[in-house]
């Protein structure tokens, strides 16, 4: 497989996929006033697409250890196309939300698999450089999807959206062609451990989001039974044995953390940039954007400084930049846009380079026979903290109403601090485990 023709091509389709996800963000007020709903009902026009996207994502990456990729590529970007072409004609809620949950249905297929295939077909020495750009192609959705979402809205029209989004069809061909193709391996898929997975992430979301004691039963419930299911089943649709690896936990909880910053930070700034200055949504997007095209910019970079320096060097300083920005944000970001500006600056390629970094990691400690399962649930989990960063970050700014909005938001980001401070001393854990591990002789190393 050329990787330096693949990886561009792949990224660009990521691209699509991830910005669809910000640009309806903008788009919601003119969707709630042309369809006539409830803001409520709006907002799961965002977490419904959202949600399917994390759990289908796990569930290619999944497949990828028993189906070819070619396969899979073909099925996710046929239906996100499809899905994409019918958005184009939409008329009311339910056909819109059917439309969106259908594309998150596909649009999974990009990201786990980009890191699979990162992971089974392109040696480790340039490995970091081909994580980097996906991340950086991750980064560039998120900062350019508002701007492209607000240019679109207001000259096209809100189902222009799904216009852009379509485009996937056009990639397909050009990526089947450039694949290696794989021989068939025997298939079993455990049908009900993915129907737990789905219940498990979507009733935790739900209590969350709606702050619903009786959701939050159910997924405790459900957690509970996928449990039972674990221990009982042979071929798991998460592989139990995953868990088994103290390294690979420790990595979760990072992977974790580095969305809940960097969702949580995306969710806040705009807010601050609305509520404190008055900023139009395309100025919001002005001042978001230099970051995330920096963070595009230094990908090849990043590639060449994890290849050359490891993976951990890289994850550290990350860290403490993401933590350093977040501090700076926290004592004056009421003081000026520009420090929104500046600041973004050095958080969207820190956060850019983290992602790549762990993910570099992840594929390394992991089995070949665990890279799918094992990779898939990571973006699970990654996807996971992201929603449940925007959640949260909402609830601890309504419980904080009765103070004024600059404190608010300064509470928030005290929070968002507090869980980088967590996320470094697990790293920092990991670092002292992984160099204990490969100081030892090689059979007590096997053996650990």
């Amino acid at each position: 497989m050329n990787d330096k023709v693949v990886m561009p091509v792949w990224t660009f389709g990521l691209f699509i996929v991830l910005m669809n996800t910000t640009m309806f963000n903008v788009s919601i007020p003119s969707i709630i006033g042309d369809i006539g709903i409830s803001a409520s009902l709006g907002s799961w026009i965002i977490s419904s697409y959202s949600i399917g996207y994390a759990l289908s994502t796990m569930i290619y990456s999944r497949l990828s250890d028993v189906l070819s990729i070619r396969r899979l590529l073909s099925v996710g970007l046929v239906i996100l196309g499809l899905a994409s072409v019918f958005g184009v004609f939409v008329e009311n809620f339910q056909a819109l939300l059917a439309a969106r949950i259908a594309q998150s249905a596909g649009a999974g297929v990009t990201a786990g698999l980009g890191l699979v295939i990162a992971s089974r077909y392109i040696p480790y020495e340039r490995r970091g450089r081909a994580i980097s750009m996906i991340s950086a192609g991750s980064a560039t959705a998120f900062g350019l999807g508002p701007i492209v979402g607000g240019l679109i809205t207001e000259y096209i029209g809100w189902k222009g959206l799904f216009g852009v989004t379509s485009l996937v069809l056009v990639l397909l061909p050009v990526l089947l062609r450039l694949l290696p193709k794989e021989q068939p391996k025997p298939f079993r898929f455990d049908m009900l451990g993915a129907v737990l997975t789905v219940a498990n992430a979507v009733s935790i979301l739900t209590a969350v989001t709606q702050r619903s004691f009786f959701w939050l039963a159910v997924g405790i419930i459900s957690i509970a039974v996928h449990t039972w299911a674990l221990k009982r089943s042979n071929e798991s649709f998460i592989n139990p044995k995953l868990f088994a690896e103290p390294m690979y936990r420790k990595l979760l909880f990072v992977g974790f953390s580095i969305l809940v910053l960097n969702l949580g930070n995306l969710f806040i700034m705009p807010l601050v940039l609305a509520n404190l200055f008055r900023d139009s949504p395309l100025i919001i997007g002005l001042t978001i954007a230099p970051g995330a095209i920096l963070s595009a910019f230094l990908a090849r970079f990043v590639g060449r400084w994890i290849d050359r320096y490891g993976n951990m060097r890289v994850l550290i300083l990350g860290h403490v930049i993401l933590a350093l920005v977040l501090f700076v944000f926290w004592k004056i970001i009421g003081t000026s846009p520009v420090v929104i500006l500046v600041g973004y600056l050095f958080f969207s390629p820190a956060a850019s380079a983290s992602l790549s970094s762990l993910n570099n990691e992840t594929s390394r400690i992991l089995p070949s026979n665990l890279i799918g399962s094992g990779m898939g649930f990571m973006q699970l989990i990654q996807f996971f903290g992201g929603s449940f960063s925007v959640a949260v970050c909402g609830i601890l700014l309504d419980n904080q109403k009765k103070y004024s909005l600059a404190h608010a938001y300064e509470y928030v980001y005290a929070a968002l601090i507090a869980v980088s401070i967590c996320s470094l001393f697990v790293l920092f854990r990991y670092f002292l485990s992984n160099r204990q591990v490969t100081s030892l002789p090689d059979n007590e190393a096997r053996s650990t």
